[in-house]
């Protein structure tokens, strides 16, 4: 049995003043201690999902330079495809055992710099791919942006305060596959432990089990969403927000039993993302004499940048 709590949007959404106020109760404490929900009601349709998913897995099976041609390396990995063992963990020297897709933000009524939100790609070999991306990130965003009003609404501030700030922010969902392992792997791990960089992340039901988090009292635990679930976890830039009041929990994915090794996964994930202006300094209200600042001021973009050069997808 999970120990991640379960929430349903449509009460926060639709739901009377009572139910309102015990979502937000629920998720605000979940996010305390443990890090991660599992959210029902959430509104992305389950055929956009199996359909990406179909998609993806035929993109993973294309001839490596076929997938290498949507590679550009100069984009840090912010756009298309990533080649195998380009990505690792901060702490780690040994690289993740994955290749991925990234789908970043669609700008509407507005300019952005082109260095921060590239072009996204599509794949001629697959019809309909950049299509149902497309409708998956924005069903991903809206359900996000949702979240993040009730998440406002248990830290006391205003519920419309992340509208602004995510607005054509630079939110990424990304298409990951972990493919067969053939030789004896030097990790157990095919994610090693780490915390998300972003805000808030949902994710998808994965295509086999293997991830997991790390509570407070050191003991690792499996996550699985049900059917009609998704995962929701807090990043780092909410947990430097909120002075460690919501918690960016640590988590990795583990290798399969060898039995299973001959198996892929695939995951999707989709990480919320502020606007790049943003800044991180702590919310006042989440400073107290029993919690004092814990981070310096920094922006979005400025953190993201560091991280991803700590991660090796920036040089």
């Amino acid at each position: 049995m999970s120990i991640v709590p379960i929430v349903n949007l449509q009460d926060y959404i639709s739901g009377d003043a009572s139910e309102k106020a015990s979502f937000v109760k629920a998720l605000g404490k979940a996010y305390e201690t443990l890090g991660f929900v599992a959210v029902e009601g959430h509104g992305i349709s389950d055929a956009t999902i199996s359909k990406f998913y179909d998609l993806v897995e035929e993109f993973y099976s294309l001839p490596l330079e076929t997938k290498r041609s949507y590679e550009i390396v100069s984009l840090g990995g912010q756009r298309g495809y990533t080649s195998f063992g380009r990505e690792k963990a901060k702490q780690s020297e040994v690289a993740d055992l994955k290749e991925f897709w990234q789908i970043g933000q669609y700008v509407e009524g507005e300019v952005m710099p082109k260095a921060d939100y590239p072009d996204n790609m599509d794949v001629s070999e697959l019809e309909g791919f950049a299509d149902v991306g497309k409708d998956l990130y924005k069903s991903f965003e809206k359900a996000g942006s949702h979240l993040l009003r009730a998440i406002a609404n248990y830290l006391d501030i205003d519920e419309n305060y992340f509208a602004p700030k995510i607005k054509n922010g630079n939110s990424i969902l990304r298409a990951i596959h972990y493919p067969p392992i053939t030789n004896e792997p030097k990790t157990a791990i095919r994610a090693e432990q780490h915390e998300d960089i972003n805000l808030i992340t949902l994710l998808v039901g994965a295509s086999a089990d293997g991830l997991q988090l790390l509570t407070r009292e050191g003991n690792w635990v499996d996550v699985k969403a049900g059917p009609g679930q998704i995962v929701v976890n807090v990043g780092d830039m909410l947990q430097r927000l909120t002075n460690n009041v919501l918690r960016s929990t640590t988590h990795r994915v583990i290798n399969p039993p060898r039995e299973k090794w001959h198996t892929h996964r695939y995951s999707i994930p989709f990480f919320l993302h502020p606007r790049s202006e943003m800044p991180l300094d702590c919310l006042k209200d989440c400073i107290t004499e029993n919690n004092p600042i814990a981070f310096e001021p920094i922006t979005a973009g400025e953190y993201l940048d560091e991280r991803l050069r700590e991660i090796g997808l920036k040089k």
